[in-house]
């Protein structure tokens, strides 16, 4: 039990255990919530991410996997902006350290905690209605077993300072998603169970995608696994990097939540 931002308490952790390998999956995930908490978001998200790094390169830990989101890709939200930062920090932060630090972006997992599929499965069984934000917005979706065994290939690829961006098929329309839930309970959609459009939450879109415009897609020898080929956006050097992360600082530090956010928003401008 501990902090993740807690520098002392992860080294001291992680030199007791002495991992070759460390999963980094600790992040402020809730993308409305973070909108309200940039600061929150920014300290768990960021600062988590390079305390675990650092102890990682300390303690001579081989390979360091971060778990990133498809959020992190052209963000438009706090939870995905700070998601982006933490990829950039391991980039930077890679010539410093004999640890292998890597990235693995993806999107939604089913079943997993905050999944649309349990919460329209407890709709669905209160007899309704059906949530869904909007009719037109689409997820990229994977299994459990899929993507945690696509993850630990990943931690065997690269040099270190990669992003691997798993390949996830097309994306899925959470109307259509939730319409086969409601049939596959016996029930038929808009005439037992309703389903009730609630409107998209504060950073939310209707699509999401797994590249930036500005990166090149590679194949890797995993036919799942891609690699994001970086071309040049973001801070190009650990000091432009310390210098970005002290501005946000100091405008959650002095002058709030609001100003954090527009300070979040300028950082990948």
């Amino acid at each position: 039990i501990g902090d993740v931002v807690d520098e002392a308490r992860v080294s001291k952790l992680i030199a007791r255990t002495r991992p070759n390998i460390v999963f980094h999956a600790a992040a402020y995930k809730h993308v409305p919530m973070m909108e309200h908490n940039p600061s929150e978001a920014f300290r768990t998200n960021v600062g988590g991410t390079r305390t675990v790094a650092r102890a990682a390169g300390k303690n001579g830990v081989d390979v360091m996997v971060l778990i990133s989101t498809d959020k992190a890709v052209e963000p438009c939200s706090v939870m995905g902006t700070t998601k982006r930062i933490a990829e950039l920090v391991l980039r930077e932060l890679q010539p410093s350290t004999s640890t292998r630090l890597t990235t693995v972006r993806f999107g939604n997992v089913l079943e997993s905690s905050g999944s649309v599929i349990p919460l329209f499965r407890e709709q669905i069984e209160k007899g309704g209605p059906v949530t869904v934000t909007h009719p037109d917005v689409t997820r990229l979706f994977m299994t459990v077993p899929e993507a945690v065994g696509l993850i630990q290939h990943a931690a065997t690829l690269g040099r270190g300072g990669d992003v691997f961006v798993l390949d996830m098929g097309r994306p899925i329309r959470i109307l259509d998603m939730a319409q086969a839930l409601i049939r596959l309970y016996g029930f038929r959609p808009g005439r037992d169970i309703q389903i009730v459009f609630t409107g998209m939450r504060p950073g939310e879109r209707l699509y999401e995608k797994l590249f930036n415009d500005h990166e090149e897609i590679w194949k890797t020898p995993h036919p799942k696994i891609l690699k994001a080929v970086d071309g040049g956006a973001g801070p190009r050097t650990r000091a432009e990097m310390e210098r970005l992360i002290q501005k946000i600082r100091c405008a959650s530090g002095e002058t709030g939540d609001g100003a954090l956010s527009e300070a979040l928003e300028d950082a990948l401008a």
